[in-house]
């Protein structure tokens, strides 16, 4: 590997990359006219320069977006590539896309770059999208609470490329790894969707007595009750700034922490001491987060780990609730009586005053397993997919020269 070859190539593939102005490389216009103001629910489709931040694909193909076609509009012939003249910071407004289509109408503050034929469109997105190149845009974005990129920037930067052929081989692989990421997305979408519809159906709403959808055997009406009545809150006894360290033992969970990775630590005598003195939750309690972003839950596992105090709670409830149950809950609650106005904050009397309406405990854990083996396969489903976009990372980082 040298400056002029990536790190990983397609066997039969040796010779070094070429490098040349963007300039030299291809043609520059630029969209005209509309914004957001202009779209329709129906009518002609097109691309504004948004879509590259809120939807960004490699390869734009399908467009769900229209507008009523004016005169002077710029009408896509296939295999543009597209960079935004404008956007909120230098590192966003470096990324391109490939119209895929035809009879695309494209929107004002795109810079439109058509290659010439020994320069493949797809190959040419990624590259100013990941590789050396998105940097130097980045340097040349110009402003500060608007950065915008003009085609006069976009032609000073150095692009590396291989041959045609090459060239094609990263775009065509790219391409068909952005397919399976894009399939494993609307998997997991719909997997979140199903689940969205069995809780709107599996649980009682509007006052009911009973569900939508129930299993076969059950046929009581659900009792409402309080949390309050069926247990109470507990949470870890407070821990101070000056009792954590920035490594440790035992992972010490702040609330901007929860659910993610910790931050700070604390000695494992602290911890210990702790533990056997006060509150702690058990294996399988649902800790729920009480300030900032309320309602959020993880499952103790029963890892030594320790939680900041009334901004991470749980509900001790001694078994009259299952927790699988208890979870699903959590997810779809109104809490009642937030408090605070800019961070909200949830108090133990929110929660045991929240009202909850219950199956018998049979149908509890029915419902319980239900949604735990719906979970399991959404986040099994979501790591695959992560799994799929790190790989899609790597490669970038290998495949291009820089």
């Amino acid at each position: 590997m040298n400056k002029m070859t990536p790190q990983i190539r397609f066997q039969g593939f040796t010779d070094d990359w070429e490098e040349r102005k963007l300039g030299e490389l291809a043609s520059f216009s630029k969209g005209n006219g509309y914004t957001k103001n202009d779209l329709v629910e129906f009518g002609d489709p097109i691309i504004l320069y948004g879509r590259l931040y809120t939807k960004y694909e490699t390869v734009i193909e399908k467009v769900d977006t229209f507008v009523n076609k004016k005169d002077k509009s710029i009408i896509s012939e296939g295999s543009e590539v597209i960079v935004p003249a404008s956007g909120e910071s230098s590192e966003d407004i470096s990324r391109a896309s490939v119209v895929g289509k035809s009879g695309i109408i494209l929107g004002g503050d795109l810079n439109i770059i058509k290659p010439v034929n020994y320069i493949d469109s797809i190959f040419l997105a990624l590259t100013i999208s990941n590789g050396s190149q998105q940097k130097e845009m980045s340097k040349r974005a110009q402003g500060k609470s608007v950065v915008h990129l003009h085609n006069s920037d976009l032609k000073q930067v150095n692009i590396l490329y291989p041959k045609l052929e090459e060239q094609q081989k990263i775009g065509s692989f790219f391409k068909q790894l952005d397919n399976t990421i894009a399939l494993h997305q609307r998997m997991l979408d719909l997997l979140k969707e199903q689940k969205k519809g069995f809780l709107q159906k599996m649980f009682p709403k509007n006052g009911a007595k009973v569900p939508e959808l129930r299993f076969s055997g059950f046929d009581d009406d659900w009792e409402e009750r309080k949390l309050g009545d069926l247990g109470s809150v507990a949470m870890n006894k407070r821990i101070f700034k000056e009792q954590t360290s920035d490594v440790g033992d035992i992972p010490f969970y702040k609330i901007g922490t929860f659910g993610g990775t910790p931050d700070a630590f604390i000695s494992r005598d602290i911890f210990e001491e702790y533990k056997s003195k006060y509150q702690y939750p058990e294996v399988g309690d649902i800790l729920i987060s009480a300030s900032g972003s309320i309602g959020r839950t993880v499952v103790y596992q029963g890892y030594d780990e320790y939680f900041q105090d009334s901004n991470i709670v749980w509900l001790k409830h001694d078994q009259q609730l299952d927790n699988s149950f208890l979870k699903q809950f959590y997810s779809i609650v109104k809490w009642q009586g937030l408090e605070g106005s800019t961070i909200k904050r949830l108090y133990n009397k929110n929660i045991l005053e929240t009202k909850i309406t219950l199956p018998s405990p049979e149908e509890q854990a029915q419902l319980g397993t239900f949604f735990k083996q719906l979970d399991d396969t959404i986040a099994l489903h979501q790591r695959k997919l992560d799994l799929l976009k790190e790989q899609k990372k790597g490669f970038l980082q290998t495949m291009f020269a820089k």
